[in-house]
């Protein structure tokens, strides 16, 4: 073999094994995804904390390759397969919810406790959704891991769906996420349509003051309580509720801000990333993904409305100075604080002082229980 034939081949070699030699369309596609993603992050500022790891993930799992060279995230050994072990085994989202529960002030649900009601009422979405994904012939533990899209809690929506269906994993993670970071756009118009000018006019009493022990035992009794019913959703909620003992106790500052910060932080990172990288185009253009983003559009606009629905109708039983803003009852999924901001933000477009935000972080901490309380529910009868 003479030495140009030899170089020949090494570069032939070298060619086949490079990304612009095994680049496709679904490729292509799925890398404007990805930029998409970090476009919404970046310019507009879209839950950059979530998307960016997502859509750098995306470009991270859609990069061409040759298999068996244990590169990719579904190659065993690999070292994305390695992290991917996080997500596909279901660890990171309890992890998150630790982190959630050391951040998260239950105050303003302590001290409105029937606001626990539109928290649950949002979650109608869920099971709505279920009943579609049934007739659009999902199995029954496909159109679980789907549903729980409606709750709007991306590690929620990734714990269900690693249970009851891992394959469906990729395209409910990246759904849930996208609808989480389109809360702005999403929720404003249905709470216009649903609610009359009068009704975005009320004003709430301020809310009574949370003693020091009552903040202490609500993550006991409520750990009790709801695992007692759903002991299935205990890996969620039993770290939901630690996480926010570590932060009520008084003396156990420092574990409380490691939750809620480096902990929670490098989770989200390696769950984002890994999420984003799982997007592989040969997994992820499907059919079934195009009715995963509707059914979860859907879900989460059902869950939207139920919370504002909810709320006109528990006015009729309320006295005048006791009647809730309707506009809080969107806060009822659990995209915290996002969705209670929207509702400040809708009812001080028509009252300038009239503030809403303390009163909707009541159903928003409300949402994050009950979409895990959910999700134990259909873990429960389908796992």
């Amino acid at each position: 073999m003479d030495l140009a034939q030899f170089f020949s081949e090494n570069f032939q070699q070298f060619w086949e094994f490079t990304g612009f030699y095994n680049v496709t369309i679904p490729h292509l596609i799925m890398l404007c995804v990805g930029l998409f993603f970090i476009y919404l992050a970046i310019k507009h500022e879209f839950e950059p904390m979530l998307l960016v790891p997502i859509g750098f993930g995306i470009l991270i799992g859609n990069i061409p390759f040759q298999l068996g060279n244990e590169i990719g995230i579904y190659e065993e050994g690999s070292v994305l397969n390695i992290l991917y072990n996080g997500v596909s085994a279901g660890w990171y989202p309890p992890l998150i919810f630790l982190g959630i529960g050391a951040m998260t002030d239950f105050s303003a649900l302590l001290a409105n406790p029937k606001l626990m009601l539109v928290g649950a009422s949002a979650q109608f979405g869920i099971f709505g959704a279920y009943m579609v994904a049934l007739l659009l012939g999902f199995a029954p533990d496909q159109a679980g891991a789907i549903a729980i899209i409606g709750g709007a809690d991306g590690p929620t929506a990734i714990f269900l769906s690693s249970k009851l269906a891992p394959n469906l994993m990729g395209a409910i993670a990246v759904s849930a996420y996208s609808y989480m970071a389109l809360v702005p756009v999403i929720q404003p118009p249905i709470m216009r349509l649903l609610t009359t000018k009068k009704e975005r006019l009320i004003r709430m009493k301020p809310a009574r003051a949370v003693s020091q022990n009552e903040k202490i035992l609500f993550p006991i009794f409520g750990l009790i309580l709801t695992c007692f019913f759903v002991p299935s959703g205990l890996p969620l909620l039993g770290m939901l509720f630690f996480g926010n003992l570590l932060r009520e106790s008084g003396v156990t500052t420092r574990l409380a801000k490691t939750a809620s910060n480096a902990l929670t932080d490098i989770v989200t990172i390696l769950l984002g990333m890994t999420v984003g990288a799982s997007t592989q185009a040969s997994e992820f253009l499907t059919k079934e993904t195009i009715f995963i983003f509707a059914l979860g559009f859907m879900a989460f606009c059902i869950a939207s409305a139920s919370g504002v629905c909810f709320v006109k109708f528990f006015n009729l039983f309320l006295g005048k100075d006791k009647k809730i803003n309707p506009l809080i009852g969107n806060a009822g999924v659990s995209a915290v604080p996002m969705s209670a901001r929207i509702s400040n933000n809708m009812g001080q477009k028509y009252d300038p002082s009239n503030y809403l935000l303390m009163h909707a972080m009541g159903p928003n901490v409300a949402g994050v229980i009950g979409s895990a309380v959910a999700a134990g529910v259909l873990l429960g009868f389908l796992g």
